[in-house]
């Protein structure tokens, strides 16, 4: 059995009894949700005010504490400690029409939470050829209301075209504290462009079109071609500035 050098991050009630945001952490892998659970509460017993009231989130995939499957791990991974969400309740929306920021907001307000964080996604300018450009959101309905029944915040993206400037999805989380709202929207953000399934076609003013891959899919040549560089910057072997790859 090897080790596996994490970062673990803790939110809202998990920072306040461990006095910590992050925390680097070498862990025996494969490992599973229980054993990790344990040697967290090992480090920090504090935790055990959370027994029954929380879940991990692995690579930004939920895994409860006491679930026993194999779980591998690799240097650099991330573990989440999760509590409870503030707020009672999580929406999932799709939408056919142009998105409402207001109606997402008045949403998750709530009068026990001091902050609420929104991200609106853009349909954006192409800098490069400068020419506006529609998008059109495809999407795999029923994967995506398979996610709506996973913790989530409001998370709206439209089908059909959306112009440049115009909202193709909005997500917004409430929290008694901004820090821990602000962080929960970047998780979901990012957990939203690698896991639900959406594609977009941009179309430009000249008739010239094409798909855009996300580097957060997996699967995608963007994440793959980042996860190469990475490496290759890592071991010595990335091209130079004057070099390319074949």
């Amino acid at each position: 059995m090897s080790q596996a050098r994490v970062t673990v991050l803790f939110f809202a009630r998990s920072a306040d009894l461990t006095g910590l945001r992050e925390e680097p952490v070498s862990v025996a892998t494969p490992t599973c949700g229980r054993d990790l659970w344990e040697e967290l509460q090992r480090r920090h017993p504090s935790l055990s005010a959370l027994q029954g009231a929380l879940v991990l989130a692995v690579r930004q995939e939920f895994v409860a504490v006491d679930d026993d499957q194999p779980l591998l791990l690799g240097d650099g991974d991330e573990v989440a400690v999760v509590p409870p969400l503030s707020g009672g309740r999580d929406v999932f929306k799709l939408c056919s029409d142009s998105l409402d920021i207001q109606e997402v907001i008045q949403t998750v307000t709530n009068h026990k939470c001091g902050a609420v964080s929104v991200f609106v996604g853009t349909t954006r300018e192409d800098r490069t050829t400068r020419e506006d450009r529609t998008t059109r959101e495809d999407s795999f309905q029923g994967q995506k209301r398979e996610m709506a029944q996973r913790p989530a915040p409001v998370c709206a993206p439209p089908a059909g075209w959306v112009a440049v400037g115009e909202a193709s999805v909005a997500v917004a989380i409430s929290a008694p504290h901004r820090r821990d709202s602000e962080e929960a929207v970047q998780f979901c953000v990012t957990r939203l462009k690698a896991q639900v399934p959406i594609w977009k076609k941009e179309v430009f003013d000249e008739g010239l079109c094409r798909w855009n891959e996300n580097s957060e899919c997996s699967w995608s040549r963007k994440h793959q071609n980042q996860t190469e560089n990475q490496t290759g910057t890592e071991t010595g072997t990335a091209p130079g500035p004057d070099q390319t790859q074949a």
